[in-house]
């Protein structure tokens, strides 16, 4: 299933049904009067918050949602029926950008939660409603009231306890096999991971979720690699976990790579806490790694923990730590 995060699409409400110029015709009674009934309402246009969804793949072949107008009114003071709502269902963690992407309009980040976005017009009213004791047979009646129109933006940002960040192969993917019954795709070169994953660690009595995204290099703010656009699936995290291969010839570079990255993203990314775990530590003897680890606290006060996913080596430790954190918040 394809990924897709961000769509573009056109909403409009039905128009109201007109009202009804009419008089009442029957068998022995004279001058029966107007009987024009009003018109229906308009559907609306209601987004819903759906659980089972992750992607906005449905967008990608629909873009254009109408609702149904309002039926006019007929005689006999019948009224119009109501023109048929358009219900669309969203993933959790969806926001809603104006035309013009400049502001969120709704951030629906509740279960099932559901509201209306654009209301239906109203039904103009019949003949029967301008009845008055000095005018006993109007013919006046009202058109219905148009419904409201626009384009908006749907933007999908994954809701996610822990966020992973690192270069290409700093080994996210595994790490988040091991800790989850996610099944990421992995392998041995960069850019394995192509799309963000979803994985629900269980600690201690505790389930937090993480989240991996593509792996960031330098100038990914300008467009390199993947860019940045998968940042913000890890703006709601209330961690974030940075894997650097500890078998790297530069550690320092690596983590300063993905710290100037997060400052050029903004969003508050730089500021979130952040805990460092070295990977790979089963392909480096021990002093390699005592030496990896003092290099980085030289740069930050960060928790850091050396961790090997293919040996499951500090894994439980760090994830006791990561729940620690998620639950004090």
């Amino acid at each position: 299933m394809h990924f897709i995060d961000h769509v573009r699409i056109y909403l409009k409400s039905g128009d109201g049904g007109n009202g009804c110029v009419s008089f009442h015709r029957e068998k022995f009674i004279e001058m029966g009067g107007p009987d024009g009934g009003t018109g229906g309402k308009g559907g609306d246009i209601i987004f819903e918050v759906d659980p089972n969804l992750n992607t906005l793949i449905d967008f990608r072949y629909k873009q254009h949602f109408k609702a149904q107008r309002g039926q006019h009114g007929r005689g006999s003071n019948c009224t119009g029926a109501h023109g048929n709502s358009i219900v669309i269902k969203v993933p959790i963690g969806t926001q809603i950008f104006d035309e013009h992407k400049e502001s969120v309009l709704f951030d629906l980040i509740k279960p099932d939660e559901r509201f209306v976005f654009l209301k239906g017009g109203d039904g103009g009213r019949g003949n029967a409603t301008f009845k008055t004791s000095t005018n006993r047979a109007p013919r006046q009646f009202e058109n219905g009231w148009p419904g409201k129109e626009t384009w908006v933006w749907l933007q999908l940002k994954l809701l996610a306890d822990v966020g992973l960040l690192g270069l290409p192969n700093a080994g996210k993917s595994t790490f988040l096999s091991v800790s989850t019954r996610a099944k990421p795709k992995i392998g041995d070169y960069p850019f394995t991971t192509l799309k963000p994953q979803l994985g629900v660690a269980s600690v201690n009595d505790q389930e937090f979720v993480i989240a991996d995204i593509p792996g960031l290099i330098e100038d990914a703010h300008l467009g390199s690699g993947l860019g940045d656009r998968f940042l913000g699936h890890i703006e709601r995290c209330k961690v974030l976990l940075h894997l650097i291969d500890v078998s790297s010839d530069d550690i320092e570079r690596d983590y300063q790579i993905i710290r100037r990255e997060l400052e050029a993203y903004g969003h508050g990314l730089k500021d979130k806490p952040s805990v460092i775990a070295l990977t790979k530590t089963d392909l480096v003897d021990e002093e390699c790694v005592q030496s990896a680890t003092k290099v980085l606290s030289q740069y930050t006060k960060e928790q850091i923990f050396a961790i090997s996913s293919a040996q499951t080596k500090n894994i439980h430790t760090l994830l006791t730590f990561l729940s620690q954190v998620v639950f004090d918040k």
